[in-house]
């Protein structure tokens, strides 16, 4: 019997902690195994240019992908703010079905969605982050900055996941600036032995952005390792 596709939702406990990195790491490794993955970055804010939105882009390349930006990230806003406060401030509803059939069309294969900022993070009237987790039905990997305050981050986002009967894939650990925190030495094996998820990195900083995606492809190689090549 075949394996089932990788397929994973990269979320956070925050914004700006290392999500588009995960995800683009991901990708860039299930193309190197022959995959041939999609990025979905469904919902993106903050967008410069609202044809060519950074993130959204990001993961297209990693995944060697040549889908249209519509159905790569079908939402798409300028203002650096929560995709649906956002679209409130321009009056508009951010329509869900659209969201789910673009989803449609990756569904079947092997795919790396990535969500806007944390877990409750709204993206419409109706519906948050974790919402959306729950209807496409995919595991996590939980995005965390590896420092004072992630045991907090972590264990609230993790019980939410768990309230939703979301399994959790794994914890990624990043580190977001050159400073040294003196609780990042405890902060894996503390999480690991309280909630019994496996927990990857912590990846360093480095400003190199070559360095830092080769950096997150090491951490995140295990996790691919096993399940990359199922079709």
């Amino acid at each position: 019997m075949a394996k089932a596709p990788f397929q994973v939702f990269v979320t956070g406990t925050d914004t700006g902690v290392g999500k588009t990195q995960v995800s683009r790491a991901l990708l860039s490794l299930l193309a190197d195994a022959g995959v041939r993955p999609q990025g979905f970055k469904p919902y993106e804010s903050g967008c410069e240019s609202l044809k060519h939105p950074a993130d959204a882009l990001a993961l297209r390349e990693a995944a060697g992908s040549t889908l249209p930006m519509e159905a790569v990230c079908p939402h798409r806003f300028r203002a650096p703010l929560a995709p649906g406060i956002a679209a409130h401030r321009l009056g508009r509803e951010p329509d869900f079905r659209v969201t789910l059939a673009a989803w449609e069309r990756l569904r079947m294969g092997p795919v790396v969605v990535e969500g806007a900022g944390g877990l409750f993070v709204p993206l419409d009237s109706k519906h948050d982050v974790i919402d959306l987790i729950q209807v496409l039905r995919l595991p996590v990997v939980l995005v965390a900055r590896a420092g004072l305050g992630t045991l907090n981050h972590v264990a609230l986002s993790l019980e939410a996941l768990a309230a939703r009967e979301v399994p959790v894939r794994a914890v990624v650990l990043s580190r977001s600036t050159a400073a040294r925190d003196p609780s990042e030495r405890d902060n894996r094996q503390f999480l690991e032995a309280r909630h019994g998820v496996p927990v990857l990195g912590p990846v360093p900083y480095l400003e190199d952005a070559r360095a830092r995606h080769a950096a997150f492809r090491r951490a995140l190689r295990p996790l691919v390792s096993e399940r990359a090549r199922g079709r």
